[in-house]
């Protein structure tokens, strides 16, 4: 048989292109090629990338081989007939992708799941790394591993269904799309309003504005739905409703504070329905004189019996909290039919009495028109209303309880919203097309002949309720709340509406405020209510939650003083649904790739405008009110902002954070430079951030809030281990930085050596504008030991920066920048200190057994014994290391790399400015002294002049400082310069270079030719004769910085440039050394010689 690769395959129009074949290598290639002959063709299958029977896999077979397959996948192990691929020597199969052996895996949901996935487990693809390396390889697959050499991964059918069947064992209840979110949302929207309160609305409004009331309610609402279904229907959905919603798209900051006013005004909601209820209870009783107590204890009593039946309902998990949910739906319908079926049904006297008249055409009309009493408006009757409409969050709310929150929650939520705004618009025009606006309820009060009615509709149907007029009335819309059981069929059950209503809906704030506050907790934005994290049974159900829900519903309970606090939750749930509103427009306006919503019916403009409505209507309800929510909100920004959470969520604040950077790094581009604006933007050679923290530390002095800093650090080696240590190394030496506060970007490069390395960086970092001006380095103490070729490519890189007109810095302090041994010593301790630990928490628990008795508790005490001694040894071990590392433990240098860290006490910076580089040397030292930890420092001033000319350097010195704005504390000028330096340094510096000298003028000429051939490094007589008189000055210029500047704080001295080609790398180095040998911390500037400081304005 072939490979299967043959033109035929290939153009096979009914061979499916995504497919894995099994193919046969046996050396009977032609029998099989026989029996394939005349036989039916080969029979295809699609590869399933979800196989809901076996999660496997589909592999396509020849004919006969189904079983011999099927037995290999079943079984995984080898049999007289079993497969094993890649076995080139026996009877064999190859497992192909494509047609092509590879591990290169197939597109797979599993790949794309987060860690700890509760909907499957997350798979690890083959890195590219590992498919670059494996392209020339055959690896052999161990047996019943096809699967994980088909996809690049462990056998991922086994672990899916591992999987499956602990969420079936655990028994997981997961609602629809109806019972989850449909059922939910009705109740909730349905509430109390539609039976006691919405003939009054309709009464003070009239049927048009009545229905502008509900509308404008129900456009509030339905963006919000618009935009929430968009961000559910953009990744997938957890626990948490509006919290997670709004945290995963703006971010924790504004996730965790409208995250726990959300959850505190759903336990409070929870005491408003339950006191509604009680409410209702009491009116009953009262009617029949069998009050317990009174009204008011009456309804602390009740209410704390029902919020105790609720909770042991909701305890009883979210199957048994659906199902009372259902049965209160049933019950809400049938109150709302029995309402429609009631007026239809003829009246009676009693009912035309207290105004109820069925349809009539002139009820119609004359409650068509608004008739605002009692200070009533427009708004004030719309902020009553507008809570009814509230509710559209119930479905979002218990997203982690959903079977698909993604389509669930859209679909449930905008149809419950439909069905709701008919049922409210259908209930306020018929009652306000069957009642009057005023009635007496007095049978009598009926028309006398010949009396005229003015238009009114209830004397066109023979009742005269004129009285209402000069007094109050106790029927009609406006005087009666319960003109709803009035009109109905039967009365009770609109009680039992309302009962269901009031019910349904603390039922749902009851389950919503514990899911919202036990997501809120998991993600631990505020550590203190971690407490309440924890699940618990199959549903990992918020018990805590549940409990401190029913604390704070009982507290206000019996406060009993919901009017004051109801405007302020209904502004906390007009706050989440801005927010929501907001967080779709801001994830549209950020442009993110990432955002792609499912659901398309969305528009970024329209998002906003919801969210600017919900403000608006937040003040309408009532102005104070918004005022603490936002004063609330804000402090609960301003908190978590400040704790800076430990969380990524990919939220669209950080999408935006990347358009608003790249927008103004793009405009950048187009300013052109001006030396007023010039700041020092460094590249400091730092290695590791943590192993040189000095040089850091003094680069980001100058940097801070002011100029662009790179620490880089350059791999050089072989290549793949460089790249591997690299890329793994990127992320924690950024973190580093951050944790340190150290407003700086790491950046690194893998070379073939440090130079070339370093060119790359000077070359390529920075930005548009943001690209770095000066480079950073590190004086390189070891320079008499290192090989020539680590000198030169050390004074390359000086050479290389000044090529790219760059500016120059080297710093030097006695001890030196690299800390990378103490760190070392450092880790090793902590090891040894966390073994310790972990033995000292072994005996106490070995000692908290000790006190059983018998025969069990001698062995143990024995084994206690034996762990002690090992505890012994260990400390002595660590003792040991200890004063063995004592001497190692370079106490000096750990205070010098936090030197720059320190407040610098009252002191001098030393600026000797020999040379004109454009300013950069003295621009420096005066960014340090505007810094808070160099503020004490004054600046002095060194420069060469004349003897004879003292006075008038210093003047024009003083002149010229003066313009640029600089204040210092002295000007020093240093006459003697040029003179010879005493012997005893000048023997010094000779005896220093005395092992790179050539000393070709006393060896004959082919010899010195020879040597110069074999180290064109060393220093040859000419030379240093040709620079004798450079020599001298850096060696008297050090003589003149121990007599001068000893004490200083800091020197900053001009760094002298050596010609390239002219002045050799060890020559260059003796003088970098002699200058600042013995001196206190010491940074060596040249600029590029253009301006960088100006006196124009």
């Amino acid at each position: 048989m072939s490979m299967n690769n043959s033109p035929n395959v290939f153009l096979d129009p009914n061979a499916n292109r995504f497919q894995v074949n099994i193919i046969n290598e046996s050396h009977d290639n032609n029998e099989t090629s026989q029996e394939d002959v005349g036989s039916d063709p080969p029979h295809y299958e699609e590869t399933s990338f979800t196989d809901e029977a076996h999660n496997r896999l589909r592999i396509s077979y020849r004919p006969g081989k189904r079983e011999l397959y099927d037995n290999f996948l079943q079984n995984g192990e080898k049999t007289e007939a079993s497969l094993h691929p890649y076995d080139t020597h026996t009877k064999m199969y190859y497992l192909q992708t494509f047609g092509h052996n590879t591990v290169d895996p197939v597109p797979k949901i599993d790949y794309y799941r987060n860690t700890g996935s509760i909907s499957g487990n997350k798979l690890s693809r083959p890195s590219l790394l590992e498919i670059h390396e494996q392209l020339a390889k055959n690896i052999a697959v161990s047996t019943g591993s096809v699967e994980r050499v088909a996809n690049g991964e462990s056998t991922a059918g086994d672990e899916t269904a591992v999987s499956k069947e602990e969420e079936n064992k655990a028994g997981f209840v997961k609602f629809g799309w109806v019972k989850g979110v449909l059922v939910r949302c009705m109740l909730n929207i349905w509430g109390v309003m539609l039976f006691i309160r919405l003939s009054w609305i309709v009464g003070q409004a009239g049927i048009g504005l009545g229905i502008i009331v509900i509308g404008l309610s129900v456009v509030v609402t339905t963006l919000t739905g618009i935009s929430m279904s968009a961000i559910c229907t953009n990744g997938v959905v957890r626990g948490g409703g509006a919290y997670y919603l709004i945290s995963r798209s703006l971010g924790p900051e504004f996730g965790g504070s409208i995250g726990l006013i959300f959850a505190f005004a759903n336990a409070v909601a929870v005491a408003m329905y339950v006191v509604g209820f009680a409410e209702t209870v009491v009116e009953l009783l009262k009617e029949s004189d069998t009050l317990m107590v009174d009204e008011s204890n009456d309804i602390r009593i009740i209410g704390t019996i029902t919020v105790v039946c609720l909770l042991s309902i909701s305890v009883a998990g979210m199957e048994w909290e659906a199902k009372a949910q259902v049965i209160l739906l049933f019950v809400l319908l049938i109150a709302i039919a029995n309402f429609f079926i009631g007026t239809v049904i003829p009246t009676n006297n009693e009912k035309k009495a207290r105004g109820f008249f069925n349809y009539q055409a002139s009820i119609f009309a004359e409650n068509f028109g608004p008739d605002f009493r009692s200070g009533e408006g427009f708004f004030s009757v719309f902020a009553i209303f507008f809570p009814a409409a509230t509710g559209i969050l119930a479905g979002a709310n218990i997203s982690g309880d959903l079977k698909d929150p993604q389509s669930a929650i859209p679909r449930g939520t905008m149809l419950a919203i439909l069905i709701t705004t008919v049922a409210y618009i259908g209930v306020a025009i018929c009652v306000a097309s069957c009642v009057v606006r005023d009635a007496t309820g007095n049978i009598n009060d009926t028309v006398v002949p010949g009396m005229s009615c003015n238009g009114s509709s209830a004397c066109s149907l023979g009742y005269d309720f004129s009285r209402c007029a000069s007094q109050p009335c106790d029927y009609g819309l406006m005087n009666n709340f319960q003109v709803m059981s009035m009109v109905s069929g039967f009365g009770p059950l609109i009680t039992a509406g309302i009962f269901s209503a009031t019910l349904s809906s603390a039922l749902a704030s009851l389950v919503s405020a514990p899911k919202v506050f036990q997501a809120l907790c998991k993600d631990n934005i505020y550590k203190a209510l971690h407490f309440f994290a924890k699940g618990y049974g199959k549903n990992n159900e918020p018990i805590r939650g549940y409990v401190l829900t029913f604390v704070i519903a009982m507290a206000f309970i019996l406060i009993a003083e919901l009017n004051t606090i109801a405007p302020i939750i209904s502004n906390f749930f007009l706050a989440s649904y801005a927010l929501i509103n907001f967080s779709c427009f801001h994830a549209s306006y950020a442009k993110s790739p990432g955002w792609r919503p499912a659901f398309r019916y969305y528009n970024m403009w329209v998002s906003l405008f919801g969210a600017l409505l919900c403000c608006g209507v937040m003040f309408v309800i009532n102005w104070w009110a918004a005022l603490i929510t936002y004063a609330i909100e804000l402090f609960l920004y301003i908190y978590v902002t400040y704790k800076k959470p430990e969380v990524n969520w990919g939220s669209s604040t950080q999408a935006l954070y990347y358009i608003n950077a790249l927008d103004s790094a793009l405009a950048l581009t187009t300013v052109e430079d001006h030396v007023k604006n010039f700041r020092p933007q460094c590249i400091a050679l730092t290695g590791a951030p943590m192993i040189r923290p000095a040089l850091l530390d003094i680069t980001h002095t100058f940097t801070k809030n002011n100029g662009l800093c790179i620490c880089c650090e350059v791999y050089t080696g072989p290549r793949k281990l460089c790249v591997k240590e690299m890329n793994s190394g990127m992320a924690k030496k950024q973190a580093w930085l951050t944790k340190n506060k150290r407003k700086a970007f790491y950046a690194a490069v893998a070379a073939d050596s440090f130079r070339d390395g370093v060119k790359s960086l000077l070359q390529a970092s920075g930005l548009g504008r943001m690209k770095p001006n000066t480079l950073v380095i590190g004086f390189k103490k070891d320079w008499r030991n290192a090989t020539a070729t680590q000198v030169e490519n050390y004074v390359g890189i000086i050479h290389d920066a000044f090529d790219f007109e760059l500016g120059m810095i080297i710093v030097r302090i006695s001890q030196g920048f690299d800390i990378s041994q103490v760190l070392q010593v450092q880790e090793e301790l902590e090891k040894l200190e966390q073994e310790r630990l972990a033995l000292e928490a072994t005996i106490k628990e070995n000692d908290f057994e000790e006190g059983k008795s018998g025969i069990c508790g001698f062995l143990r005490k024995a084994g206690t014994l034996n762990i002690s001694k090992h505890e012994t040894k260990k400390e002595s071990t660590i003792n040991t290391i200890q004063s063995m590392h004592v001497g190692e433990f370079n106490q000096k240098l750990l205070e010098a790399s936090t030197q720059f860290k320190k407040k610098q006490g009252k002191g001098t910076i030393d600026i000797w400015w020999l040379f004109d580089d454009g300013g950069l040397t003295i621009l420096i030292p005066y960014i340090l002294t505007i810094r808070k930890k160099w503020k004490n420092c004054k600046l002095r001033i060194f420069t060469g002049g004349k003897v004879n000319r003292i006075e008038e350097e210093k003047l024009v010195m003083a002149s010229l400082l003066s313009k640029f704005r600089i204040k210092f504390a002295d000007i020093n000028i240093i006459c003697d310069i040029n003179i010879k330096p005493n012997k005893e340094s000048w023997k010094f510096f000779e005896e220093m270079i005395e092992p790179y000298r050539l000393h070709e003028s006393c060896k004959d000429i082919t010899t010195a030719e020879k040597l110069k051939r074999e180290t064109p490094w060393k220093i040859t007589d000419a030379e240093l004769e040709a620079f004798k008189e450079k020599s001298y000055r850096q060696v008297r210029l050090n003589e003149l910085l121990q007599e001068h500047s000893r004490a200083a704080n800091l020197i900053v001295l001009s760094l002298p440039v050596a010609r390239k080609g002219v002045v050799s790398d060890y020559l260059y180095m003796a003088w970098l050394e002699i200058l600042s040998k013995n001196l206190p911390p010491i940074l060596m500037v040249r600029g590029n010689h253009k301006n960088v400081l100006t006196f124009y304005s």
